[in-house]
C-alpha cells in the first residue's frame, strides 16, 4: 500500500493544516507531506482567512481523497480505531464532536484578529470585545472538559481530535499573551509539550517568512 499523502500549507501560519497534521500523528498514520507553495492562490486564501479548508489540509490514502479537517478526523478514526481519536464513551464522544464543531464553524472574530503566527510574539496585544467573547467561550469549553474528564487533555489522559482542533488556539494564546485561567494555562503547556507539537513548532520556526500579505492582518 502506498504511503498516505497529507497536503498542508505553511506550518507557521496554517491553523487548519496543523489540525489535520496532528490528527494524522495521533492516529500514528505513516504519511508524507505535500506542502503547497506560498505563491499558490489556495494557500494565500487560507492564510488570509478567506477560506476555512478548501484544499488544505487534504489526505490521500488507499484510494480515498479526504479534505476538510473534521472529515479527515472521522476518516482516521475509522481506519485507525485503536488510536482512540474519539473518546470510547458514547456521551463523551458526542461532547467531543460538539466542541470540534464549534471550532470548525465558529470563533471567527478571534481567528481573524489573532491569526496563527507561531514565530511571532505580541506582548500587550489589545484584544477587541468580540474576539474576547470567543476567547471566553474557549476557556469555558476547556474548563468544563478538564473538570469533567480530569485532564491533562480535554477528554482525559490521552490527546484526541478535540485537542488537535484546539491546538492552533493554544499557539494563538501564547503568541498574543492572552491571559488565561490557571487550568487553561496548564492545558496549553500540556499541548505544547506533545512530541508532535514540538516537531511542528520547530519546523515552523525554520520556515522562511514568505507571506508578506499577512502583515495587513495585524
Amino acid at each position: 500500500m502506498a504511503k498516505a499523502v497529507l497536503t498542508i500549507s505553511s506550518k507557521n501560519y496554517g491553523a487548519w493544516a496543523l489540525r489535520g497534521w496532528l490528527m494524522c500523528k495521533m492516529a500514528r498514520l505513516e504519511f508524507t507531506e505535500h506542502v503547497i507553495p506560498p505563491d499558490d492562490p489556495a494557500m494565500k486564501a487560507e492564510m488570509l482567512l478567506l477560506s476555512a479548508s478548501m484544499r488544505v489540509p487534504s489526505l490521500d490514502h488507499d484510494g480515498a481523497h479526504v479534505w476538510d479537517t473534521l472529515a479527515i478526523g472521522e476518516y482516521l478514526n475509522e481506519i485507525k480505531p485503536k488510536a482512540g481519536l474519539l473518546p470510547a464513551d458514547r456521551k463523551a464522544r458526542a461532547h467531543c464532536r460538539a466542541i470540534c464543531g464549534e471550532v470548525h464553524s465558529g470563533f471567527s472574530a478571534m481567528r481573524s484578529s489573532l491569526p496563527m503566527n507561531i514565530k511571532a510574539h505580541f506582548p500587550g496585544f489589545k484584544i477587541w470585545s468580540r474576539a474576547q467573547a470567543d476567547i471566553d467561550r474557549i476557556e469555558t469549553i476547556w474548563n468544563e472538559c478538564l473538570e469533567q474528564y480530569g485532564g491533562p487533555y480535554l477528554f482525559g489522559e490521552k490527546p484526541c481530535i478535540a485537542d488537535a482542533m484546539f491546538a492552533p488556539e493554544v499557539t494563538r494564546f501564547i503568541s498574543y499573551e492572552v491571559p488565561l485561567a490557571p487550568a487553561c494555562v496548564a492545558y496549553c503547556e500540556a499541548i505544547v509539550a506533545l512530541p508532535a507539537m514540538k516537531e511542528w513548532v520547530a519546523e515552523s520556526e525554520a520556515e522562511p517568512d514568505e507571506i508578506d500579505e499577512l502583515d495587513a492582518e495585524f
